[in-house]
């Protein structure tokens, strides 16, 4: 079976479904997504959640920020009253030692302040105080970002997807995407499991499985899959949900937390993870001298947590690419295509922008901010978007 549409979305993420949505919104009149399996399914059910603007490239903090808006306003901007992120905003407290760290946090509350988004230097004992379960004695420079805090990926997912098909958008689930079907050096469609889609434009937001481009198009596609490890850790004292996310600069791992309800923290790291030699989202193993040695970096940072018991765990896996930030855009070596992979654990936090921006860019309307630096070309020209704290999710 043909059908012909306008625009082809491939995957039904976070990333992929607000795409599809902004399409939608901006006018679109038939567009199709493909998904492998189900709606929010994929590393989006498995991501920590949590929401900040706190960025050292400055491309990401602009992204942020205007993610923040929609996530504070969820219901409201889908004009869906019963649509919920789940947002806690309990606010995101970040700390960092002397030296490189320090220097970078300060650039970096800088950089978000000349954008208007409020943020404070706190003391140790400022910092106690919203978090008191943690100590600071180590701190040279503590920020505190109020409007900040964590969702459910899931549901804004679930939500962006239904709000998409009120507008009409339809969505295939446990249809894989075979390959690209290219005429004439320019888009023609998709050939999937089920059905052969015609459309001048596809739109992809695969995540792990974005290598995929690489064998449909000989386009090098530099991401590779990481498998993370989540741990909630029992302790005791609670950590409640009034009490801020944290980021510790401090550890070797820079370790990031928020609470998980009750007496449980939702802890891992932002820095490297186990990298797959094939993209799967499948649950891994965590072993046990992992969880051993992220408890051990809680309770120096954490007293309360010196015997903690491991509640659960799970793991998550990133598009990682070489300077830990997304390729968003169109590829001009195939006209027709635009991607938007490579999220390196930031995903979650950039959907609503990062689908409206390349709604925009996919219908030649002005994007409401630049792609360029985003461009699959950075990584020819050595032109990347590294951050001032290095490679991590923390970027």
């Amino acid at each position: 079976m043909t059908t012909t549409h306008d625009v082809i979305v491939i995957g039904a993420g976070v990333i992929g479904t607000s795409i599809a949505y902004h399409l939608a919104a901006f006018g679109a009149r038939d567009v199709v997504v493909v998904e492998r399996s189900q709606v929010g399914n994929g590393t989006s059910s498995q991501s920590s959640g949590i929401l900040r603007t706190h960025y050292s490239v400055p491309e990401n903090v602009e992204l942020a920020r205007r993610s923040w808006q929609v996530f504070a306003a969820f219901g409201e901007y889908l004009g869906d009253e019963d649509a919920s992120a789940g947002l806690v905003k309990c606010g995101y407290l970040i700390a960092a030692p002397e030296g490189t760290k320090r220097a970078a946090l300060e650039a970096a509350l800088l950089g978000q302040e000349a954008r208007g988004i409020a943020v404070q230097r706190l003391s140790p004992r400022e910092a106690a105080e919203r978090l008191p379960i943690a100590r600071f004695d180590d701190a040279a420079l503590i920020g505190f970002e109020p409007e900040a805090g964590f969702a459910d990926a899931y549901l804004v997912a679930s939500a962006f997807a239904r709000a998409a098909r009120r507008r009409g958008v339809a969505i295939h689930e446990g249809t894989a995407v075979e390959r690209l079907l290219i005429e004439g050096g320019r888009v023609a469609g998709v050939q999937t499991s089920h059905a052969r889609l015609l459309a001048p434009t596809v739109i992809s937001a695969q995540n792990i499985w974005a290598r995929e481009l690489e064998r449909w198009t000989g386009i090098a596609t530099p991401v590779v899959a990481e498998r993370h490890s989540v741990l909630a850790l029992e302790g005791r004292a609670p950590y409640t949900f009034a009490m801020p996310v944290y980021k510790d600069l401090a550890s070797p791992g820079m370790l990031y937390c928020r609470s998980y309800g009750g007496r449980h923290m939702l802890v891992s790291e932002g820095g490297a993870g186990i990298a797959l030699a094939e993209p799967s989202n499948e649950p891994g193993e965590i072993d046990m001298d992992e969880v051993l040695r992220v408890g051990a970096r809680v309770a120096e940072r954490f007293p309360t947590y010196d015997e903690a018991g491991l509640a659960s765990s799970w793991t998550g896996v990133y598009d990682v690419t070489p300077d830990w930030n997304p390729v968003l855009g169109r590829i001009p070596d195939v006209p027709g295509l635009l991607v938007a992979y490579g999220f390196s654990g930031h995903g979650f936090k950039l959907s609503p922008a990062v689908g409206r921006v390349l709604a925009q860019e996919a219908l030649g309307l002005p994007t409401d901010t630049p792609l360029a630096p985003y461009a699959l070309e950075r990584f020819r020209s050595g032109r990347l978007l590294t951050g001032r704290y290095g490679s991590g999710a923390v970027s």
